[in-house]
């Protein structure tokens, strides 16, 4: 027994050090002492010894499946750290490594596009851009430009009157910035003012709040000639094409006399089957106006006009429904919106826009 012993012990040992993978060292455990295992084998082989040489024998034989149980245990903790460690090192995350870039970049709304390529084109043309409050009092939002107080845009179904204060407004025109630069400045004045304006509307081509932008200019020789040249001038480069008609169509404002619908012929509105567009309203500043705000009418004159930027923006770029423009869809901003690069400057103009971009 012990010369068996001696000899099966090398090859058992060998056998575990050599094992590479857990299936081998079980494979090894099976063929040891397994049913069928020589080392369960020999214990069988007790049983038909004589007392004293089992007993012997049976101290040798334990010894040796000892040994061989604490090998293979120790090669199979070995083995299975050192897949463990391979698994961890193929699925580790290396922090150092960037972040992945944006699958999609942000977008410019095309109202903030619109109202850049407008202020871009007017200040190319010398015109300066103003501001005033969107709470606006009664005076600059409708006396000064000589709405009288029965005039419906003075009524509540119309205007945002501020709870309990008739004489406070949610303004519904930009035509305020005019009155607080012609009460501030000394002609000549040459400004345009873009901002929110809201009124009591709500359908596919009215919204409660919606953008404006109006331009004014006070001097002592400027006539409607001017207007017109100006406004000619305007939507050729905004609408970036040659092929545009404007004829003025009389109307009545009470801030402008003589007032005017401003329509566009031409490409754009062939591009929507029509013969004319009605795109603005505009005209010489009512004598009343310049009265309102210090100045002589006998010795000054100029012209006002104003546009809404949510429908040039309609108009330019294929915009169906006016509500679009204020319901924060990511989808409806991805389709319409802008590259920050595409938006432009005084000094790139619209050369470097998405001008051309046609939806």
């Amino acid at each position: 027994m012990e010369e068996q012993i001696q000899t099966l012990k090398p090859q058992v040992l060998t056998a575990i050090q050599t094992a590479k993978t857990l299936a081998e060292i079980e494979e090894v455990r099976v063929q040891a002492l397994g049913k069928n295992g020589t080392i369960t084998g020999l214990m069988k082989e007790l049983g038909n010894m004589e007392p004293d040489k089992r007993k012997a024998a049976g101290q040798i034989l334990n010894v040796f499946k000892t040994e061989v149980l604490t090998e293979i245990e120790a090669k199979k903790k070995a083995l299975e750290t050192a897949e463990l460690n391979a698994r961890l090192a193929m699925e580790s995350i290396d922090v150092t490594l960037p972040s992945r870039p944006e699958t999609t970049a942000g977008r410019v709304h095309p109202i903030s596009q619109v109202m850049e390529e407008m202020l871009t084109i007017f200040g190319q043309m010398g015109f300066e851009m103003a501001e005033g409050p969107d709470i606006e009092d009664d005076w600059h939002n409708f006396e000064a430009l000589n709405i009288p107080a029965d005039h419906p845009a003075r009524q509540m179904q119309a205007t945002f009157f501020m709870e309990g204060d008739q004489k406070s407004l949610l303004r519904t025109q930009t035509s305020g910035v005019q009155i607080r630069t012609m009460e501030t400045k000394k002609p000549p004045i040459r400004i345009v003012a873009p901002g929110r304006t809201y009124r009591k509307d709500y359908d596919a081509t009215h919204t409660p709040m919606f953008h404006q932008i109006e331009g004014l200019v006070i001097d002592k020789t400027t006539t409607l000639a001017h207007l017109k040249g100006t406004l000619m001038e305007f939507m050729k480069l905004f609408f970036e094409t040659d092929d545009i008609q404007l004829r003025f169509r009389p109307s009545f404002f009470p801030f402008t006399e003589p007032s005017y619908e401003a329509d566009v012929g031409g490409a754009l509105a062939r591009n929507i089957g029509k013969e004319w567009i009605e795109l603005l309203g505009c005209g010489m500043v009512h004598p009343n106006v310049l009265k309102n705000c210090g100045l002589n009418p006998d010795e000054y004159q100029g012209y006002a006009f104003g546009c809404g930027i949510d429908r040039f923006a309609m108009l330019k770029y294929g915009i169906p429904d006016l509500r679009g423009f204020f319901e924060a869809d990511m989808r409806w901003i991805k389709h319409f919106g802008f590259l920050p690069t595409d938006v432009p400057t005084i000094t790139n103009g619209l050369s470097m826009n998405g001008g051309n971009k046609k939806c």
